[in-house]
């Protein structure tokens, strides 16, 4: 029988939507489940730094990330990059990465925007 792990909400401020993410699983993979198109997804290791937010309110786990995507002073403030971050409570966070174009894009209605 599989286990799983607890599962938090996560919020995109900007957006106002939200997904739900297991604590077994990075941001990344919860993003993807939303649906929209196109949210570029590069590495998934940490390398690329395509995948940047920022953690406004909430707890999780990081795993080891490019300092040059991410410096020592930007993880203190907050910033991280989804494929490298497991949810450990709920979370808000701000897209602010490369993805930002598109996690941020409004839903088109009938075909237009």
């Amino acid at each position: 029988m599989l286990m799983r792990g607890r599962r938090w909400l996560v919020e995109i401020e900007d957006t106002d939507e939200s997904f739900r993410c297991e604590e077994n699983e990075h941001l990344l993979q919860g993003m993807l489940r939303m649906g929209k198109k196109g949210i570029p997804s590069g590495c998934h290791g940490g390398g690329c730094g395509v995948c940047k937010i920022r953690i406004l309110d909430g707890e999780a786990e990081f795993g080891v990330m490019s300092a040059e995507h991410v410096n020592g002073e930007e993880r203190e403030r907050g910033y991280a990059l989804a494929c490298r971050t497991w949810p450990r409570s709920d979370l808000r966070i701000r897209v602010v990465g490369k993805m930002a174009r598109n996690v941020l894009r409004p839903k088109r209605k009938y075909g237009f925007v």
